[in-house]
């Protein structure tokens, strides 16, 4: 005997059933988005559980669950007698790969990645001097082979890029700075596959940005620290500054 269909006038099942991966997971992450968005603004409360619960399709224990993540990344707090109150940005988790992608999501003005290019400018440009105080031959001879090969690849945006990604990281090496490195390995790869953040691959572009790096390169085969900072903050504040176009103010880049 067939299996009886459904009704036409039967409901759909919800997203939040169908969902392959932790329910609580998938509720915390649509409520990253939706204070990101603004549907729960700063200083105003989340619904109840009853409301979560029906609004998700869930139990209690999932929208708990969901809560707490949220409170680990610093974007809300449970007040007696208030419920659960959306906090400020300024108490967001930005290193939280969720938060992080949902503020840039909604960020126009590119305002977020522009602090994200700050942060990386600024540990970069401090390794790159430390690297070009303490680089082995090896090592500078290894940065000299990427950036021939980079030069071999302008054509190629994509093996490019993933040179591009290796030059940097065995610079960052160098250096022997391993929380410098975390941080920034950790905020590239929240990004690297944005369409904001990596804007156009254009063979020019990719010419111009391994002139960057042959600089760089050249300062710390030179064990110039102080030529191979400048380097590094030139060379990663004028790529970004192409690849970000005309939208918003790049005034946060100045310095």
């Amino acid at each position: 005997m067939a299996a009886q269909q459904p009704s036409a006038s039967a409901p759909t099942t919800p997203n939040w059933v169908r969902r392959p991966a932790n329910l609580a997971t998938a509720v915390a992450v649509e409520l990253v988005e939706r204070i990101a968005r603004g549907v729960h603004p700063s200083g105003t409360s989340l619904p109840p559980e009853p409301a979560l619960c029906e609004m998700f399709s869930v139990s209690r224990t999932v929208i708990r669950e969901a809560v707490k993540a949220l409170q680990a990344k610093g974007l809300v707090q449970v007040r007696q007698g208030a419920g659960t109150v959306v906090t400020p940005p300024s108490m967001w988790n930005m290193l939280d790969e969720l938060v992080l992608g949902a503020v840039i999501a909604q960020d126009e003005t590119l305002s977020v990645l522009d602090d994200l290019v700050v942060t990386r400018r600024l540990l970069e440009s401090d390794m790159a001097q430390v690297a070009a105080r303490a680089a082995e031959q090896d090592t500078v001879d290894r940065l000299g082979a990427l950036v021939d090969l980079m030069d071999q690849l302008v054509d190629d945006p994509v093996a490019y890029r993933k040179q591009d990604g290796i030059f940097h990281d065995t610079i960052m090496q160098a250096s022997g700075n391993r929380i410098a490195r975390g941080v920034v390995r950790s905020l590239e790869s929240q990004v690297i596959n944005t369409a904001r953040y990596m804007g156009r691959s254009e063979r020019d572009l990719c010419v111009a940005s391994n002139q960057g790096h042959r600089h760089i390169y050249e300062r710390i085969a030179a064990h110039d620290p102080t030529g191979a900072a400048e380097a590094m903050f030139t060379h990663i504040t004028e790529a970004w500054l192409v690849r970000r176009s005309d939208a918003g103010d790049p005034g946060r880049l100045e310095r």
